[in-house]
């Protein structure tokens, strides 16, 4: 499943970089996030968080591994997460643009790709679900940069 979309926050490019990239400060805005511990501060960080689909609620485990970190325009990661009889895997990439006065733009991409029990038991809610949690996800981003 492929994903992308566009926020215009009202901050500085390098202070969107800064929020985006730290663990700790993006783990206040992931939807059921558990955990999280950084394993390799600038490479890699595990999270635990929990996915309801519907009826059907999954705790995955996720190593997350930096593959780009250009500063201040684009990142890019890998993830990796099981959970009983399920796995999911996502390649996800954010640009940052200087917008007009004084904010920045921020194009994101993300191809997910997941298998198992939980994607033959919510395979109808799966995109609906994930377009709801991305969305949260980056109106909560927005907020706490633009605080």
């Amino acid at each position: 499943m492929k994903l992308e979309g566009d926020s215009n926050i009202t901050a500085p490019q390098a202070q969107v970089w800064d929020f985006l990239t730290d663990p700790d400060q993006v783990s206040q805005c992931v939807p059921g996030l558990k955990s999280m511990e950084i394993i390799a501060p600038q490479e890699q960080f595990q999270a635990i968080a929990a996915i309801g689909f519907g009826t059907v609620q999954v705790t995955f485990i996720t190593d997350v591994t930096w593959t780009a970190l250009e500063e201040p325009d684009h990142a890019g990661m890998k993830a990796h997460g099981t959970a009983p009889g399920s796995a999911a895997d996502v390649v996800a990439d954010m640009y940052l643009s200087p917008g007009a006065d004084g904010t920045t733009d921020l194009h994101w991409t993300a191809d997910v790709t997941v298998v198992g029990t939980i994607a033959s038991l919510a395979a109808r809610m799966m995109s609906s679900v994930t377009k709801v949690l991305t969305s949260a996800f980056f109106k909560c981003v927005q907020k706490h940069i633009e605080e």
